[in-house]
């Protein structure tokens, strides 16, 4: 990993803008992006995702098709593949993340975004956790801000890990849904304490994972540990269902991202 976050934090600490939280003046924005670049994405704190396995990678593309600036947003797309003979996927699809750029925890990602329904259409913000390749997920932690399927009016919010993957725990509650306004912008957040992952959406709260005392392996692995985000346009795959061509293209659009912590925090 080439650096954590806390360098870049502490090197940022007078940006210090509303993120537009219900209780701003506890928090302080001490990184972000609010992708005002005309060209290219701010390549210090982004890569392109490569192509791999599980189902979500499946189509990943680094296509210069698949990404724009515009307006003030990174855009990702989600495309049939009717520009790139060599490549033999059906469908292309981009997406970025900070992984060994940029990492959190300990603080609030806000996340301005909106996106396009299509059937098969898979737009996620997500945190994987920066750990050593031995571990496998989702032993340290995989924490879901927000996935949309298809056409849905709804966004899920999940937390992933051990406890409630391979041992299928599901007290307490690891996910929820919530509402959204579909096709317009909404802001997605996660607050990551010591003791507890907290949702929302649009500021209001929508769930909260806590950290519990179980005999029970990885019940929350989230604690201190940096996590990287990631923003993609996924396409298909065992979840979200059979992609729908004449629905494409389908975009995600991100208008910025914040990570913001408790002023009483900041050192």
């Amino acid at each position: 990993m080439k650096r954590i976050l806390y360098p870049v934090l502490f090197a940022a600490l007078s940006c210090a803008v509303s993120c537009g939280q219900k209780n701003s003046d506890e928090w302080q924005v001490v990184w972000e992006d609010d992708f005002n670049q005309t060209e290219h994405f701010d390549e210090t704190k982004w890569s392109k995702i490569s192509r791999g396995t599980p189902d979500w990678r499946d189509c990943m593309s680094f296509n210069e098709n698949c990404f724009a600036m515009r307006d003030g947003n990174l855009v990702l797309r989600g495309i049939v593949n009717d520009v790139d003979a060599a490549d033999t996927s059906k469908y292309l699809t981009g997406g970025v993340y900070t992984k060994g750029k940029v990492a959190f925890s300990n603080g609030r990602i806000d996340i301005r975004a909106r996106f396009t329904s299509a059937r098969g259409a898979w737009p996620a913000l997500w945190m994987k956790p920066v750990k050593p390749d031995s571990i496998k997920w989702p032993m340290a932690g995989e924490i879901d801000i927000m996935e949309h399927l298809n056409y849905d009016t709804i966004a899920y919010q999940t937390v992933h890990s051990n406890f409630t993957h391979h041992l299928g725990i599901k007290e307490p509650k690891n996910g929820t849904t919530a509402a959204i306004r579909r096709d317009d912008y909404n802001i997605y957040s996660v607050e990551m304490y010591r003791d507890s992952l907290v949702f929302f959406i649009n500021n209001q709260k929508t769930f909260s994972y806590p950290r519990i005392e179980t005999d029970k392996e990885g019940q929350f692995p989230f604690a201190d540990r940096p996590f990287y985000l990631l923003l993609d346009m996924q396409l298909g795959g065992a979840w979200v269902g059979e992609v729908n061509p004449e629905d494409l293209p389908a975009e995600m659009e991100i208008d910025w991202v914040r990570f913001s912590q408790k002023k009483k925090d900041i050192r």
